[in-house]
């Protein structure tokens, strides 16, 4: 159906906050919840990461970006906890 496979790097899809941009292992306590430090949004961690896999999927095929996770409405944030 013409439909296309777009690789994309999966390194902290499930860290990213899909709201506010944080990326910080703190926003993901356990293997299932994901809980951002920042803004309080929560929902399931594997969601979070199929959510920010989409997104730099469609920023790929859209722009020909790197991949790189980012928020609709929102900057990305480092956790400047990590380096």
């Amino acid at each position: 159906m013409g439909e296309k496979l777009i690789k994309v790097d999966p390194r902290n899809t499930s860290r990213t906050c899909p709201q506010c941009g944080l990326v910080s292992a703190e926003n993901r306590k356990t293997q299932a919840s994901f809980a951002c430090v920042a803004c309080g949004y929560r929902a399931n961690a594997d969601l979070v990461g199929a959510i920010n896999v989409l997104r730099a999927g469609r920023a790929r095929l859209a722009c020909g970006m790197s991949g790189a996770v980012r928020p609709l409405s929102a900057g990305t944030q480092r956790d400047p906890l990590q380096h």
